[in-house]
């Protein structure tokens, strides 16, 4: 494997095995590009999570719905901010995303939107970046979905102007409810939490969707 700090500390299995169970691939593109894998299923219910632990977030008292029954596969990151041409450095990353899809094997794959940059540049590289992650998911055949940061965030947390940290604790609660906040600092860096946050936002997000055809119909 070309891409590092992989971690899968509750399941080793490459595909589902519950009827009806998604797997999606959250990528987060940047020097060091994040990945995430969860299992889910969309028909299940959600369930609530009080976000009053989390300092700073407007309406703390707040209850957000999240699912609950989202099982943690793999995570890590892929770091290219090595001294090497750019040309090869994306090379590695489709390499290192194609060994990630062929292990995995995730039905979905969510990215993040990019809007702005520090510099022209970083945002140049960036789209190069991303470009790559969307060519080597959608050479496997695979479903690309995009959300913004602020969508992410308010799905996350309930409020779009979330701190980051905040956002990691929440990723923490749902995914590890019952693990060690130390032991999980060395398992989930910045950049893996931040890739399974987009798919803990696109699991949501498709959920509620289903919810509203579902209401809807019931009332034509």
């Amino acid at each position: 494997m070309k891409y590092q700090g992989k971690n899968s500390i509750l399941s080793k299995s490459k595909a589902p095995v519950l009827c009806g169970e998604v797997r999606i691939l959250g990528i987060d593109p940047g020097s060091i590009t994040g990945y995430g894998i969860i299992d889910t299923n969309f028909n299940q219910k959600q369930t609530i999570i009080k976000t009053s632990g989390l300092k700073g977030i407007q309406n703390s008292n707040k209850l957000q719905r999240m699912p609950n029954d989202c099982i943690y596969v793999a995570s890590g990151s892929i770091d290219l901010s090595f001294k090497k041409p750019f040309h090869l450095r994306l090379k590695n990353l489709y390499n290192s995303l194609i060994d990630i899809i062929k292990e995995y094997s995730p039905h979905e794959v969510v990215v993040e939107k990019v809007f702005f940059s520090k510099s022209v540049k970083s945002a140049l590289n960036l789209g190069q970046i991303r470009g790559v992650v969307l060519l080597a998911a959608s050479s496997q055949n695979l479903n690309i979905y995009e959300y913004s940061a602020l969508e992410v965030k308010k799905a996350i947390t309930g409020y779009g102007r979330a701190e980051k940290r905040q956002v990691q604790e929440m990723v923490k609660r749902i995914l590890f409810p019952n693990f060690n906040t130390h032991v999980l600092s060395f398992v989930l860096n910045e950049d893996a939490s931040d890739a399974l946050a987009l798919t803990i936002c696109h699991m949501n997000t498709i959920r509620l969707e289903k919810a509203y055809k579902m209401a809807s119909m019931q009332y034509k």
